[in-house]
């Protein structure tokens, strides 16, 4: 059975500046509490706000006329300088609380100074920051979308209802990350068939990181801007748009899971320009072994949209919205 969705929004002018405003008002929140740098929780929330509106202003791109200060290019400067500092908390976490307490002593003291490294890399990116976010160019891309949340400036399009048009909105974003050849990373082509290898070693699935690790990152990317774009419409679908969009989350978290870990081992590399899995094999070890039990997870999901069925229902699913009349 369809969810209906609410009679308040019945034109997709009404639906985009909804969405802005709902995410613009999640920055606002954690401004004050991310400057002050007291807890790294309110930096990760600022900046899926900021991720989530880029989303958002590119998704509503026909139908919103914003101002070039709250523009996605815009939008997307901020949320770099906030990325840059939510990555070395993720990196930190993950060495403090993951893997540190379980290696032996001699590998605790080589990170030891990898953490004092980060932490100074931390304090860098935190002023960067800050001068951001305290810069008159922040302040006018506050102002001049407050300003246009006051008085929305739409395309003609705007007008139209909103069952009419989702499709349209979310169907090219779907097609893109489905033609993406990060789908193809660890599969043998030929004849027309598609074979997903699950005999495959810790050891080979490093070979295959090491020559398509940036393609998979970036079907990561592709997935995140679909499933943030999903989220704005769960309203105007049922279970079955709900179950996909769950399917995309995955995918971006288990790929995400897998670029986490390269990226520490690149950043480790580099501080201690020393092969790490003859330094500091425990850790090496425990890193590979997250990185496989990440790849079997995304390879179910790999198998699954593989299938041109599965591709298929998903996409007739977009193309079937359901609203009040």
């Amino acid at each position: 059975m369809k969810a209906q969705a609410s009679s308040k929004l019945k034109t997709l002018g009404a639906a985009a500046s909804q969405a802005i405003e709902k995410y613009f008002e999640k920055i606002i929140a954690h401004e004050a509490e991310v400057l002050a740098d007291r807890d790294p929780e309110e930096l990760h929330q600022m900046r899926v706000g900021m991720r989530r509106l880029r989303s958002a202003v590119t998704g509503f791109a026909p139908v919103v006329d914003l101002p070039k200060e709250a523009n996605e290019k815009r939008i997307g400067k901020i949320s770099r300088v906030l990325g840059e500092l939510r990555d070395l908390d993720v990196m930190l976490e993950s060495l403090q609380k993951r893997y540190y307490p379980i290696l032996p002593s001699k590998e605790q003291e080589i990170l030891d100074k990898s953490l004092l490294h980060l932490l100074k890399d931390r304090h860098r990116a935190l002023k960067k920051v800050r001068a951001i976010l305290e810069n008159k160019h922040y302040q006018l891309f506050k102002r001049s979308l407050r300003d246009w949340l006051e008085e929305p400036h739409y395309h003609a399009i705007a007008q139209l209802p909103i069952e009419d048009i989702l499709p349209d909105l979310l169907l090219p974003q779907v097609s893109e990350m489905f033609l993406h050849p990060g789908w193809l990373i660890g599969v043998t082509e030929g004849e027309g068939e598609i074979i997903i290898h699950e005999d495959m070693t810790s050891e080979i699935l490093e070979q295959k990181l090491t020559e398509g690790g940036e393609i998979l990152h970036d079907l990561r990317k592709q997935a995140k801007r679909v499933r943030y774009l999903m989220s704005l419409f769960t309203e105007f679908y049922g279970e079955t748009y709900e179950a996909y969009l769950g399917d995309v989350k995955a995918i971006q978290e288990y790929l995400g899971d897998i670029q986490d870990s390269e990226v520490l081992g690149e950043f480790l590399a580099d501080i201690f320009d020393f092969d790490i899995q003859k330094q500091l094999p425990t850790l090496a070890e425990i890193m590979a072994q997250s990185r496989f039990e990440s790849w079997q997870k995304w390879q179910l999901l790999q198998r699954r949209y593989l299938t041109p069925e599965v591709r298929q229902n998903f996409r007739s699913e977009l193309i079937r919205p359901t609203v009040e009349a």
